[in-house]
């Protein structure tokens, strides 16, 4: 692997470019995007080696792997125009969260001899090439997904880049690689979405709801400030496994609200409360899913001039960074006085370590 374009180049592709470049500064890497600013910042940052005009450039014939990251469905326009340019042993693959529509089209223009359809599941907030880093995938799980068993060799070439990049990967076939991220991913950000829209709806002239919208409802909303155009896309084109199980999720809700009214009191919310509560702290912690993750934790302190001072300090002393801190209003859920954020999960536990020996009082 001496050659990587990317045909887009936001938050994913500059986080594959950085986590390949830290990891092999000899690497040749190009790149398009619409975004000339960002190429040109990645450029000077030593990332990129070549800046391409446009999308099917000729360099792209050095390749040895192209990464289709632009949204969803400009991936599958694309797949036609830069498939006849690849050189023999070339690997095009995608980086999108839906696989099925992109999966399908390469079969009908017969590319299993050189298409793997691949979803790196790590993300943020924020997008574009200025908030990538060269950690983002770091134990992420990678799915491949490959789209003929003909040629095992494009699953062991992605597979090896995944692990440049610290991520896990697993294989998949592309249909359940879809239904399984319409029930972990997609359905949750409809749900958050909604759940906001219901709120800034529901609230009255003096805003109560906005002023006590904090702590867990903060929380459990955080992906709805993710970017729209990006996930209309990715819920559209995936829109046959979402609207299944988004069925059987307003069945689940209209059942409660028939229990809450007492016509079905065969139901049990406790019953519900308990197996969730035992199905969620099954899942792994070490391994980051669909969702991006969110390094924070409270702190319980008492409202006094120089409190958040001093966590500050001691924090900076020790070299770790905070990415935000904030006060919690609400904190109906347990929640800390304070809720401190960090970049990554190194830094949180490193904080949780130093503050524990201060002996405050702290909330994951």
């Amino acid at each position: 692997m001496k050659t990587i374009a990317f045909i887009g180049f936001g938050l994913i592709g500059g986080s594959i470019a950085k986590g390949l470049r830290k990891r092999d500064p000899e690497l040749r890497i190009m790149a398009f995007s619409k975004n000339r600013s960002e190429l040109e910042l990645s450029q000077e940052e030593g990332i990129l080696n070549l800046i391409l005009d446009r999308p099917d450039a000729e360099p792209i014939a050095d390749c040895d792997f192209v990464f289709l990251c632009a949204p969803v469905r400009d991936n599958v326009l694309l797949l036609e125009k830069l498939a006849p340019l690849l050189k023999e042993g070339a690997v095009l693959t995608d980086v999108g969260s839906t696989k099925t529509e992109i999966c399908e089209r390469a079969i009908a223009l017969q590319l299993s001899h050189c298409f793997i359809g691949g979803h790196p599941m790590a993300g943020s907030e924020q997008s574009g090439y200025r908030a990538s880093t060269d950690y983002l995938f770091s134990n992420a799980y990678y799915i491949l997904c490959p789209i003929s068993e003909d040629h095992p060799e494009l699953s062991e070439k992605l597979s090896k880049l995944s692990s440049l990049l610290s991520a896990i990967p697993i294989l998949s076939d592309f249909r359940e690689h879809d239904r399984a991220v319409a029930a972990v991913s997609h359905l949750p950000h409809l749900i958050a979405s909604s759940l906001v829209n219901l709120v800034r709806e529901s609230d009255d002239e003096k805003k109560l709801m906005m002023r006590i919208a904090a702590g867990g409802f903060r929380d459990v909303t955080r992906i709805a400030s993710s970017s729209p155009p990006l996930w209309e896309q990715i819920c559209e084109s995936n829109a046959g496994p979402l609207s299944e199980v988004l069925d059987r999720y307003i069945l689940s809700l209209s059942a409660l609200s028939l229990h809450l009214k007492g016509e079905r009191r065969e139901l049990s919310l406790l019953s519900l409360f308990e197996s969730s509560r035992s199905y969620r702290d099954a899942l792994s912690s070490q391994n980051r899913g669909a969702l991006s993750p969110d390094y924070s934790f409270s702190v319980d302190i008492e409202d006094e001039v120089g409190a958040i001072s001093t966590i500050s300090v001691i924090l900076a002393s020790k070299g770790i960074s905070i990415k935000n801190i904030g006060i919690n209003n609400a904190r109906d859920h347990g929640e800390g006085a304070l809720r401190i954020s960090f970049y990554e999960e190194e830094a949180m536990e490193k904080a949780l370590t130093v503050l524990e020996r201060y002996r405050y009082d702290l909330r994951k």
